[in-house]
């Protein structure tokens, strides 16, 4: 009759430990949360709030201000285990000055304690000088009993991710107030162990900087073989067009569809000396639907899993039954994904081997070329021309976005071959990196886990048998 059903059994003396709020719901009960706590008894365990200092951000309003070098980080910056400073607004130094217990520092921990709860990363030089906002915990630590990186894993691996699970609290929204991150209990593992698990993360960090800049000359690459070093677009702000220039040739009467510097990037691209075709001639595109069988099991692409410099960090994976109505598209090894969506245009994305034959939300244009081969595809889809070209041909009032017309339409430039072949060297070389970074970040983080499971024998025998 409980076939299926999960049940603990708690004696009354034990409720209490670890739960000052005198949880009774069965959730904070589950067996995986009381093997956990078994598990971790193993060592000496203390609060992060023993060794750390531990605050937020301000609360309410804060000025932006654009010429500001200070970042203001929140919980999206502290996705993939090192703080980013994507899409982060910079703020006026005077906000940064009232608030200085929240004003980071290289290796501080930061840890989102709302909305998407649980992300964690660790603080470098290059996000500073940098604030946080109110849903986002500053760790500062004062102590060295346990060393950041190994804190930054602990946080991140499932022991700790189901911790901070079982202790957040809320009705609409979730989150996990700091008094709670204060009481985060954290295993004392032996110096030897830390020092393993602190080369691996460190090693992960390099390999990821090394990617970044493998992509970095990449595009440079791209930018200099098209003339954008000397390059700058007008900032006039008025053009004049007759009604046969404007809306009898293009259908368009918004003034934002005629700025000058548009037509400027449109004719950088069709004097490149190697010469120019439109998407539609010098590209294939898959643009046919297809249906999902319901107990088919298949691997999901949307927006939020497409990386910063196009890789692909992840995937949905769910039978066709559970897919959204969207996921119609199927890509395959050496495709280039586009977003159609104004406000993501940068999101395009290079599908390799692992997402042979996944699918993809109707929001991406999907392309091949035999004329440039995908890696240089990718690059000059990220690129400031291209970019500039997509935005000006959006249209739409509710959902802003590139009709598949306007999308044919774009001219790109056919690029040397011998330039393709170095920058398909480079962003190979960049995903190759990337992926190496992943693979260590995964090995220290099971490390960890089996490390609590079982022992630091084991968890150091697993680590040297994956170096």
């Amino acid at each position: 009759m409980l076939e299926g059903l999960e049940i603990s059994e708690i004696n009354k003396s034990k409720v209490h430990c670890e739960n000052d709020v005198f949880r009774l719901d069965s959730q904070y009960f589950k067996k995986d949360y009381i093997n956990e706590d078994l598990n971790r008894t193993k060592f000496k365990n203390i609060q992060l709030g023993q060794i750390a200092f531990i605050t937020d951000g301000q609360h309410g309003y804060h000025e932006v201000d654009e010429n500001s070098p200070i970042r203001h980080l929140t919980a999206k910056n502290a996705k993939g285990w090192f703080a980013n400073d994507n899409g982060a607004d910079r703020i006026a130094k005077w906000v940064d000055d009232n608030n200085k217990r929240s004003s980071l520092e290289k290796n501080d921990l930061i840890l989102s304690t709302r909305g998407t709860i649980g992300l964690c990363a660790i603080v470098g030089s290059d996000v500073l000088p940098a604030n946080i906002d109110q849903d986002v915990a500053r760790i500062k630590f004062e102590r060295s009993e346990i060393s950041p990186t190994v804190v930054l894993v602990y946080l991140n691996s499932k022991v700790g991710q189901d911790w901070i699970e079982r202790n957040q609290t809320g009705m609409v929204q979730q989150g996990i107030a700091l008094w709670r991150v204060r009481e985060i209990p954290l295993p004392v593992f032996s110096k030897h162990f830390q020092v393993r698990v602190n080369f691996l993360v460190e090693n992960a960090k390099q390999n990821k900087h090394k990617s970044n800049r493998a992509y970095s000359y990449a595009e440079t690459l791209l930018l200099e073989t098209l003339g954008l070093n000397s390059f700058e677009p007008t900032t006039e702000a008025v053009n004049i067009k007759s009604f046969k220039e404007s809306f009898l040739s293009s259908g368009r009467l918004d003034a934002e569809y005629y700025q000058k510097k548009y037509e400027d990037y449109i004719d950088l691209i069709c004097n490149y000396p190697n010469g120019y075709e439109s998407i539609e001639v010098a590209c294939k595109q898959k643009d046919i639907n297809y249906t999902p069988k319901d107990n088919t099991e298949y691997k999901y692409i949307e927006l939020a899993n497409i990386g910063k410099t196009g890789d692909i960090k992840g995937c949905t994976i769910a039978l066709g039954s559970e897919l959204p109505t969207r996921a119609r598209r199927k890509v395959n090894t050496n495709d280039v994904i586009i977003s159609s969506i104004e406000g993501s245009l940068d999101s395009c994305a290079l599908v390799t081997e692992e997402y042979d034959n996944a699918l993809c939300s109707t929001g991406f244009y999907i392309i091949s070329s035999n004329k440039i081969n995908s890696e240089t595809l990718l690059v000059l889809f990220k690129s400031e021309p291209i970019q500039n070209i997509l935005r000006k041909s959006c249209s739409g009032t509710i959902l802003t976005a590139i009709n598949k017309t306007e999308f044919q339409n774009i001219p790109i430039p056919i690029i040397d071959k011998q330039i393709q072949e170095k920058i398909a060297s480079l962003v190979s070389e960049s995903f190759r990196l990337k992926k190496q970074s992943e693979q260590l970040l995964e090995t220290a983080k099971r490390a960890v886990e089996v490390a609590i499971e079982e022992n630091e024998e084991i968890a150091t025998e697993m680590i040297l048998a994956n170096l």
